[in-house]
């Protein structure tokens, strides 16, 4: 059963499934379980054996195998092919996020670049492998996981279908390759960085605002910590480490706040922090570093304090991924007449599934910079472009076996 892009990727788009990226919010277009469903009556119209695999309530994986010739038993290779279910939240969105609209090559709507294309490549791939059944074949495993973009759950998950014992998992063994899905404009990342987050809290002592000498202003003090990480952003996080494709690290302050009323003196503020992980360097001890600069340099003493970072997110380095990424650069190139491997700034399933121990790669039509946007879209030839490439990779797996 052949599936056209643009068709599978609007049906994708109308399906709300925001990711509450830990807000207390509800409603209809949270969470992923609708188009998980989508998915499995899909993955049984194509014929294929699927298995559920719950994360959190509402919030399922799901794979889909597609069995090769020869079978992994007989020799047979296994590749596992993975895109994230989840959107970031429509907050500020110029577009209706859910209502897909093409014009000008162009298909606009929540999810389309991030990462909905690069799933519905994937699918499309998978549907015209089941079609044409290209021999020799590896044995594709389509995952769709959850939580991508605030955490990583979905993909940690989905490794212990092949990690913890077997059971009863889809997965016949340990894949020999993965994709993942995100927007490369059709180069293949072959490394990216990590990232460490975590909150900062400054404390101080509440009083009325007529008084404020009784008091003790968290607010104020936290600026002091504020102006010690900008330094230590500019100045020092640039120096501490780089790599030749991903570039150096960095440490950004993305969030801030505190105090009850503008009346009230603040005993309390707080920021959260994003320093980003280049392949080689220690989350713990690059998290460590700078709570010791800014413990030198804020001059606040101990009225201020650092959670343990919320998020850990892992890098992926090049070299264990070299050969299917030479692979599905060439097929790309086949497809396109140019492919590159890069490294990028931005975290991916892929580190979390490579950790596991399978060479993995990321891959998928549009641009990062497109992702997140208050008019997200992508471009139709690329989806297309995207999905001619998977095809020839999985079906050239195998040629020189």
């Amino acid at each position: 059963m052949p599936l056209d892009p643009v068709d599978t990727l609007s049906q994708l788009v109308a399906i709300p499934s925001v990711n509450p990226m830990g807000r207390p919010v509800a409603g209809p277009q949270y969470l992923e379980y609708r188009v998980t469903e989508w998915l499995q009556h899909l993955f049984e119209r194509l014929g294929l054996p699927w298995q559920r695999q719950t994360v959190e309530p509402q919030r399922d994986n799901i794979v889909a195998r597609f069995d090769g010739e020869p079978t992994p038993a007989q020799g047979g290779k296994v590749v596992l092919l993975e895109a994230h279910q989840d959107t970031v939240p429509v907050d500020g969105m110029t577009i209706e996020p859910w209502t897909p609209t093409v014009r000008e090559g162009r298909l606009y709507g929540r999810g389309s670049c991030d990462i909905k294309g690069g799933m519905t490549a994937m699918l499309c791939a998978l549907a015209r492998l089941i079609e044409e059944r290209p021999r020799p074949r590896p044995t594709i495993l389509m995952a769709c996981t959850v939580n991508e973009e605030h955490g990583y759950s979905g993909a940690t998950a989905l490794t212990r279908l092949w990690t913890a014992g077997g059971g009863d998992s889809i997965i016949p063994r340990m894949p020999d390759a993965a994709v993942v899905a995100e927007p490369t404009n059709l180069d293949v990342v072959v490394a990216h960085k990590g990232a460490v987050r975590w909150r900062c809290h400054t404390h101080g002592r509440a009083a009325h605002s007529s008084q404020p000498q009784l008091g003790d202003n968290a607010i104020y003090k936290m600026g002091r910590v504020l102006a010690a990480f900008e330094i230590y952003a500019r100045d020092v996080c640039p120096q501490l480490a780089s790599h030749p494709l991903c570039g150096r690290s960095t440490l950004s302050v993305g969030l801030i706040g505190g105090g009850l009323s503008v009346n009230t003196v603040p005993d309390r503020a707080t920021i959260e922090i994003d320093r980003r992980v280049i392949p080689g360097e220690d989350p713990t001890a690059v998290y460590r570093h700078v709570i010791d600069y800014v413990a030198t340099h804020a001059g606040v003493g101990t009225d201020v304090e650092h959670e343990r970072p919320y998020l850990e997110g892992r890098t992926l380095a090049d070299g264990p991924n070299e050969q299917v990424a030479a692979r599905l650069a060439a097929a790309a190139k086949e497809v396109r007449g140019k492919c590159e491997r890069i490294g990028v700034a931005f975290g991916t399933d892929a580190a979390t599934i490579a950790a596991a121990g399978v060479p993995s790669v990321v891959f998928g039509p549009g641009s990062i910079a497109q992702a997140h946007t208050a008019d997200e879209w992508l471009d139709v030839g690329e989806l297309r472009q995207a999905s001619e490439a998977l095809y020839r990779f999985a079906a050239q797996m195998m040629n020189d076996e």
